[in-house]
């Protein structure tokens, strides 16, 4: 099997319509081109010899180097630093942002090379592999510094500025170089549709500006959050990751920016995330919003209507559960037999035929997202949104196949029922407080059915706890969230059984299972690490319940999972490592909702005597946990 790094030491960089992995080599092994969901140019993650990458590092034994990874502070300027006893350099990794709303096929991967002290051999290798590795390409080599390598439908130049020459090895550029302190260089690839013009040669200056530009434009954008909190740097580097992850010319955010990537290695669990699911925009958007980001909140709330007006599924339901950033509802999934997956990790799946099923608490996100706070929008968002309750009220209760989107048939589940619930009451309180047209009557009915409905057959009785459907006593981390959509108060007898509950089956070492395959078989062989939405969730559920301490120590831990550079994947498996695509923007958002609610109620605590009182005297027991003496562990 070829050797691959871990999913967790990578950092991301984008330019707004699409994203590139670097790893903590120097290596580019992912980047898809010109948007998030199109064919890779670079898929060594997947493959490390059918994949194709870029790697730009200094070449001497690992034995005598060093290497570190950073992000320039509260940017997405990434900086591998190489540091051996003969020198110190470093490579900046960026992509200039497209601050244009219109989609292009032009897009420039930037890697300024500098030597700091000393003098350092460096070595280049690009050797792109067009459409997930399946199509040849040709080689232009018109001097040392241009390069065209075209395949189908696409070009990669690259060019290079500064003592670097290029050379042909087949079908792909290499480069040998030397830099000694003080010197600077840079390679440049563009990538643009076939036969387009060539970018202009790069001069350094030019370089150099943009790499200032790009500093410039994340920190001005920075400027706008709110968020003033005890951790500062991790949510500004989670809402950096949530912007990146969103397509600027329909404002529409994708789950993750690679596929495949497995959440068991060596397991089928093996999905394509690189799509808008309504629900994690929704949050993610969400997210976005609290922080002060309201730009990106307008922009989705126009890209949600537009899926409304286009017409709903072909089920003939208002929405699908996923899109194309562009809106188009095809997402043909295919097994790409060719690649041999993250570590033999197979199938490599392209496409989600999950985009067929039916999710019904898609409507709650989408209406907690439409409706914010007491903002519902535009004339025609009202219009599509009391259009969607008022087919609901008539299909709400059906078995789905839930947020987990399982592949072992539908189940009447529990927080399906809860989102549904969400929708009606936004709409509901929305139509009486902006005096806007509805059937509120039928939305009240259909509300009150939908919530008995949940008390009587999503709780049992023997467990003492609200259940993941309602043929089941199996527990899921999904409702974590109940207390937070105000259908539950988090001081409710009930509620904290469940998290109780919870606590005892679903929770190792405050991580979270989503729930237990075993207990509820979901169609897929295998099993998976911990799921970071729902760890972080559970932080928040802990926090709003008033079980402080063992929020801020699980929260804590939590962020040591983090990698390099702060980001999470889609899980944590057994040994700590990161598992799932990368980087995912459910645990980022989940890590800002966390973040703000732990927050708030930390200062809650600061002012009442009795919140106080139940942060003070702790201690640790055998298994590691903070607790009050008396409490449970």
């Amino acid at each position: 099997m070829n050797q691959y790094p871990p999913i967790a030491e990578h950092g991301m960089v984008g330019d707004l319509q699409t994203a590139a992995l670097v790893s903590s080599g120097g290596t580019v092994d992912w980047w898809c081109t010109p948007r998030f969901d199109s064919p890779s140019l670079f898929a060594s993650l997947l493959d490390s010899e059918r994949g194709g990458h870029c790697r730009l590092a200094v070449e001497l034994p690992d034995d005598g180097m060093s290497v570190r990874q950073l992000y320039l502070s509260d940017t997405a300027i990434l900086v591998t630093r190489f540091m051996a006893p003969g020198g110190v350099g470093e490579v900046a990794d960026f992509m200039p942002p497209v601050e244009s709303p219109v989609a292009t096929d032009r897009h420039t991967l930037i890697r300024l090379i500098r030597v700091v002290r000393g003098s350092l051999p460096f070595a280049l290798d690009c050797r792109p592999r067009f459409d997930y590795g399946r199509a040849p390409h040709t080689l232009n080599l018109p001097d040392d510094h241009r390069a065209v390598l075209r395949g189908p439908g696409t070009d990669l130049h690259v060019q290079t500025g500064g003592d670097i020459a290029l050379n042909a090895d087949g079908d792909d550029v290499t480069a040998r170089f030397t830099l000694s302190a003080g010197q600077i260089a840079a390679v440049v690839l563009t990538s643009t549709a076939d036969g387009s013009a060539a970018p202009r040669p790069p001069s350094l200056d030019e370089m150099i500006g943009q790499l200032e530009h790009c500093r410039a434009f994340w920190l001005s954008w920075l400027r706008s959050c709110t968020y003033r909190g005890r951790w500062q740097d991790m949510v500004n580097r989670s809402a950096i990751t949530l912007k990146l992850l969103t397509y600027a010319p329909t404002g529409a955010p994708v789950a993750a920016a690679t596929m495949g990537l497995p959440e068991q290695v060596g397991g089928e669990r093996n999905w394509d995330y690189r799509y808008t699911w309504v629900r994690d925009a929704s949050l993610s958007v969400r997210a976005l919003i609290d922080l002060g980001f309201k730009d990106e909140a307008y922009a989705f709330r126009r890209w949600l209507r537009d899926r409304i007006d286009a017409g709903g599924a072909a089920s003939g339901d208002p929405l699908q559960i996923m899109y194309r950033v562009d809106g188009d509802p095809l997402l043909t999934e295919e097994i790409l037999d060719h690649l041999e997956g993250y570590q033999g990790s197979r199938p490599v799946r392209a496409g989600n035929a999950a985009a067929d099923q039916l999710q019904l608490d898609i409507y709650g996100e989408a209406a907690d997202a439409l409706i914010v706070g007491r903002d519902i929008g535009a004339i025609r968002g009202w219009k599509a949104l009391s259009g969607v309750l008022d087919w609901l009220c008539d299909h709400w209760d059906r078995p789905d196949e839930g947020i987990w989107e399982t592949r072992g048939g539908r189940q009447n589940f529990t927080y399906s029922r809860l989102m549904t619930w969400v929708a009606f009451d936004r709409g509901i309180r929305a139509a009486i407080y902006s005096s806007r047209p509805a059937d509120t009557e039928s939305w009240t009915r259909a509300r009150d059915a939908v919530f008995r409905q949940i008390v009587e057959r999503g709780w049992d009785d023997k467990r003492q706890a609200f259940v993941q459907h309602f043929d089941t006593d199996v527990l899921d981390a999904s409702l974590l969230l109940m207390p937070r959509v105000g259908f539950v108060s988090a001081h409710d007898p009930d509620w904290l059984s469940t998290l109780d509950a919870m606590d005892d089956e679903l929770v190792s070492d405050s991580l979270v299972y989503r729930y237990d395959p075993a207990a509820s078989p979901d169609g897929l062989r295998g099993s998976e690490g911990t799921f970071n939405l729902c760890s972080f969730f559970y932080v928040e559920a802990l926090a709003r319940s008033g079980r402080l301490a063992k929020a801020r120590y699980a929260f804590d831990k939590m962020l040591t999972y983090a990698n390099h550079v702060g980001l999470f994947a889609e899980e944590i498996g057994p040994s700590g490592e990161q598992l799932g695509n990368f980087p995912q923007a459910f645990t980022h958002l989940a890590l800002v909702t966390a973040a703000t609610a732990l927050d708030e109620e930390l200062g809650r605590a600061g002012t009442d005597p009795r919140a106080a009182e139940h942060l003070g005297h702790l201690h640790v027991t055998a298994q590691g946990l903070v607790t009050r003496p008396g409490s449970r562990s």
